[in-house]
């Protein structure tokens, strides 16, 4: 069971963390000069976008969706952005890499899952929200209670994948650039800050086009230049790959990584709609003009990232073959724990040997951006739902200015930098295993169920979101706490109480079904008012009205 925990969690891992998993004892590499001239250069031209921004950037609705002026081609580049991170570079092509066929269905199965929730969800996440989807789940709810919990949700969520992200980008670079690890987590915390505090969504959007691109370009030159290896020719890459990997011909079909298959239909449902319910994701519907413009997003989003997806699916078994010759690869995938250290930068192995020190700095830099592209959208939707949510909402009943909404916003922004600063410092030994799981546990069993019986049962009830939202939120947390994760690995006990690293396909059920029952029981006058406002959100949902002329319609 261990060993089938290890392999499962292996890709839900480095696909939240590049490097996490590792790499213990890792050395710092020697400077790599392209690399270093090429991060500065990205640097300074997402600075000047942020100077540009910070000069268009007036109103809370410029700050928090970039006063709704992206376009679907562009918001489906900086969705695409979100998705392709260094993360979907190193891990899905390591797990090619590793496992073969694995690692491709693993890598299918991540991508068709996203587009079903997000084609069914996009529309009326653009008619229905303003800045976050708190704004969607309290829409005919109660105001207060289902902001907080949907705010708490949020902060809960961002915080975790933010701490789990920074450790990683401060471990991949001190691998890639030689950079000490504090120096490194420093640079992107203040980054970061100053992208969001100054820039708001506007330059966040135009950061995440930037490296959706450069990571789209760099992808498709280093799959050419592969290619060009076997005479372009596929058959002949996959029987190289055969004659050279440790599995010989194993690796063309299923192999352990669904012999557990609860562990697997687990860690799928977590992926899939963790993914609906993560914040940062969730905001990039607001950014839109309307819901023809979301859809658009969407379509552009799928075809780039399943462009992508292939071409890391075509490095990864390009590397076997190219540079999976070194012994440290293969002997090293012997010992489990030494795995992800090997095989994790089987990548940037091969992009050294096809484009020499260039196109390994270049991939080097890339990696490096994209992680400030995510830190940067994980503390924004932070930020929101501090100063939306909480302050502009809660605390202040709606009687707050816009000006004063936004400068909480920055000041959270900050807050958060420092926080996720801190914390990936004290944290940089730890198993963080734990916290991928519990980020898209929580996602997926809090968040995700309440946004959707929102938006299509007109059953539910504040108290129904509230007890159901808080049942899936208590399960993840549990079941993580007392799976091997947290009770084996990190507590030090001899077995775990909970037999998975995944706590989705039991926390979300619960959520939903807690939500379901609490609603029905709820015979109180207010729940029939809330009942009854269903349809006036449902007409928004579908036309995209506003409340007013929702109600005349």
């Amino acid at each position: 069971m261990n060993r089938l925990n290890w392999a499962l969690g292996l890709p839900f891992l480095l696909l939240a963390n590049p490097a996490l998993a590792a790499i213990e004892g890792a050395e710092k590499q020697a400077l790599n000069l392209p690399a270093i001239g090429m991060f500065l250069a990205i640097v300074a031209v997402t600075l000047g976008i942020t100077y540009w921004a910070s000069t268009r950037t007036r109103t809370a609705a410029d700050f928090y969706t970039a006063g709704g002026g992206i376009t679907g081609l562009q918001n489906g580049l900086a969705i695409a952005g979100d998705y392709m991170s260094a993360a979907t570079l190193l891990g899905l092509s390591s797990m090619v890499f590793a496992k073969g066929f694995d690692g491709f269905i693993y890598t299918i199965g991540f991508f068709v899952g996203w587009p079903v929730i997000l084609f069914l969800m996009a529309e009326r996440l653009r008619n229905l929200g303003k800045y976050t989807f708190a704004d969607i789940a309290s829409y005919r709810l109660d105001q207060t209670k289902i902001r907080s919990f949907a705010a708490i949700g949020s902060l809960t969520v961002c915080c975790f994948y933010l701490i789990v992200q920074m450790v990683g980008a401060g471990q991949l670079i001190q691998l890639l650039f030689g950079l000490d690890y504090t120096y490194a987590v420093i640079i992107v915390g203040a980054l970061m800050m100053i992208y969001v505090t100054f820039g708001g969504m506007l330059a966040t959007t135009w950061v995440q086009i930037i490296k959706a691109c450069l990571l789209l370009c760099g992808g498709t030159v280093l799959v050419f230049l592969a290619f060009s290896q076997f005479g372009f020719s596929f058959e002949t890459m996959a029987s190289r790959a055969v004659d050279v990997h440790k599995d010989g011909i194993k690796i063309m079909g299923p192999g352990t990584l669904l012999a557990d298959p609860v562990s697997a239909v687990s860690l799928s449902v977590g992926l899939m709609f963790g993914t609906a319910g993560l914040p940062h994701i969730l905001m990039r519907f607001f950014t839109v003009a309307d819901a023809k413009a979301a859809r658009k997003s969407v379509f552009y989003a799928t075809g780039f990232i399943g462009f992508f997806f292939m071409v890391v699916c075509i490095l990864g078994l390009a590397a076997i073959t190219i540079v999976g010759t070194d012994p440290q690869f293969f002997d090293a995938g012997k010992v489990g724990g030494k795995l992800v250290g090997g095989n994790n930068m089987a990548v940037m192995h091969l992009a050294k040997a096809l484009g020499g020190n260039m196109m390994l700095g270049f991939l080097s830099a890339v990696a490096f951006a994209t992680i400030l592209a995510v830190v940067a959208g994980l503390v924004l939707a932070g930020a929101s739902a501090i100063s939306h949510d909480l302050f502009a909402n809660v605390i202040m009943k709606g009687r707050a200015s816009e000006r004063a909404e936004v400068r909480a916003s920055k000041m959270a922004s900050m807050g958060l930098g420092v926080i996720a600063v801190t914390l990936s410092i004290l944290f940089e030994k730890q198993n963080l295993v734990f916290l991928v799981g519990l980020t898209f546990g929580v996602a997926a069993s809090a968040n995700f169920p309440i946004l959707f019986l929102s938006m299509f049962w007109k059953g539910l009830t504040t108290r129904g979101a509230l007890l159901g939202g808080l049942s899936g939120l208590v399960s993840a947390v549990t079941l993580v706490v007392l799976g091997p994760a947290v009770w084996k690995t990190v507590l030090g006990n001899a077995q775990a109480l909970f037999p998975y690293d995944q706590p989705a396909l039991f926390s979300m059920p619960a959520a939903f079904l807690v939500a379901f029952v609490v609603s029905k029981l709820d015979n109180s006058v207010r729940a029939g008012h809330e009942q009854a406002a269903f349809d006036d959100q449902f007409v928004r949902g579908q036309t995209g009205l506003g409340a007013e002329g929702a109600a005349s319609h």
